[in-house]
């Protein structure tokens, strides 16, 4: 069993449905060792504004003996000089950054070589710790080659996406390309982490469909970042100082 879980959102995502405290209860009931809390940024509908961000500080790093990291899911943009909605001293200070593409922030016209750039440009960032459901060919196309070589040259974990897998979910028929990335990101040593994408509490540590396709593509449990906290956390020390990573209180 995987004991962290790196992607998880709330009610100040705009459309995750569980607030921070029913997330950690959740996460606390299901065994998890770690969780990270990774809401939108301002460019998705009703994301998260940066002082939500900012203040994250104010809630718990360890609830009920549970790590929990203040992190973010910054929107891959075209109007930003980092492409990304977030600044890079806020990015900084969190303990855990994603990045991902998303409806209305500026790629949704299937340009293969743009959106390549795009990610390639953002996995340049220092602050950059995670991309997020590269699978999504449809309507977000990427020349894989080239971001398996910016991610191992940066250190970056690529997601293995449990939702991917989901053929009702937004983005259902995904899932052979995800597998593809996951299979990519293994034979080149890059870091891996299955993720729930949880919107609501049921699905934090719900990740059966994407450990059946690295039991497909051969990829030990073992090998992800998320087996367990002290994984986690060394993951992300030895990448960059994470300045504020024990500053939120302990709850017990």
């Amino acid at each position: 069993m995987l004991k962290a879980d790196l992607h998880i959102h709330t009610v100040a995502s705009g459309h995750g449905y569980c607030t921070w405290t029913e997330n950690a209860e959740a996460a606390v009931k299901k065994g998890m060792e770690l969780i990270a809390f990774t809401d939108h940024g301002p460019h998705v509908p009703e994301g998260a504004h940066p002082w939500y961000f900012w203040d994250l500080k104010v809630t718990p790093s360890v609830y009920k003996g549970m790590r929990v990291l203040n992190g973010c899911e910054a929107n891959i943009v075209n109007d930003s000089e980092t492409g990304l909605d977030l600044p890079n001293d806020l990015l900084e200070a969190l303990d855990f950054v994603e990045v991902g593409f998303h409806s209305l922030c500026g790629f949704d016209g299937k340009d293969r070589a743009r959106n390549t750039d795009a990610v390639v440009q953002v996995l340049e960032n220092p602050f950059v710790d995670q991309l997020n459901h590269p699978g999504n060919d449809e309507r977000y196309p990427l020349d894989l080659e080239q971001v398996i070589v910016a991610a191992k040259k940066n250190n970056v974990i690529i997601e293995l996406n449990n939702h991917s897998f989901d053929p009702h979910g937004s983005r259902g028929g995904t899932h052979e390309r995800e597998k593809e990335f996951a299979r990519a990101a293994f034979e080149a040593n890059i870091p891996i982490a299955v993720g729930s994408d949880s919107h609501y509490f049921n699905t934090i540590g719900i990740f059966d469909d994407a450990l059946a396709a690295a039991d497909e593509i051969g990829i030990p449990h073992d090998y992800f970042v998320n087996r367990d906290a002290q994984s986690v956390i060394n993951h992300l020390e030895a990448k960059r100082p994470r300045t504020r990573i024990n500053w939120g209180p302990i709850i017990s």
